[in-house]
Order: structure tokens, then sequence, then C-alpha cells
């Protein structure tokens, strides 16, 4: 039997997987559920996730244009949602009080996310 190789979409897929599993084992075991600081702990969990996301869009974007499976127009409308998700990040940190250190998570021996 021959092994089955992984087209592009399956091994973007799988290697995003591994990051999920390696990101899992990074976070805490344990939720600390002070009733005050839920909201920013609530918070700061998911801009970490939607940072980590749009990392992880970013560096398949990139992929892409060398690749040069997209025309100009797809290229100037993805820089555009970039830069505007990066100035939506940047009001909701500044909203519940939180830096761009406060997203980085410890990928252990991978390092640091950001």
């Amino acid at each position: 039997m021959k092994p089955k190789t992984l087209s592009a979409p399956e091994s973007s897929l799988a290697e995003f997987e591994g990051e999920l599993e390696r990101l899992t084992e990074a976070l805490p075991r344990r939720i600390n559920v002070d009733p005050e600081k839920v909201e920013q702990g609530l918070a700061k969990l998911v801009l970490t996730l939607v940072e980590l996301l749009r990392r992880l869009l970013e560096k398949q974007a990139l992929r892409r244009i060398e690749a040069g499976s997209l025309t100009p127009e797809e290229i100037e409308r993805m820089g555009v949602t970039f830069l505007r998700l990066e100035e939506q990040m940047a009001e909701l940190r500044a909203h519940f009080g939180l830096s761009e250190e406060d997203l980085n998570l410890s990928l252990g021996p991978l390092g640091d996310l950001m």
C-alpha cells in the first residue's frame, strides 16, 4: 500500500493542529477565577488566540504571495485587512489595559509566541 501524501491544504491543517497541540500544553492547567479579574483574564485569553490566528494567517498569506498564487488586488486587500485587524487589536488591548507582552505565550522549546 502506498503511503498517503498530504496536499497543500491538508499539510497546512496538520501544521495548524500541531501548533494548537503545543499551545494547549503551554497553557496553565488551572484558571484563576478571581471575580475582579475575570473580564481581563477572558479578554487576555481571547486576544491571545486572535493574535495567534492572525500571525498564522499572515504566514500563510506570505507563503501564497511567494508562490505567486495571488493577484495584486488580492495582495492589497489582504494587506489592508491585516492592518485593520492590527488596529482593532491595539484598541482592544488598550480597552482592557493589556500590552503586547501580556498576550505572549511561552511555547516551551519553540520559544515565545511573540
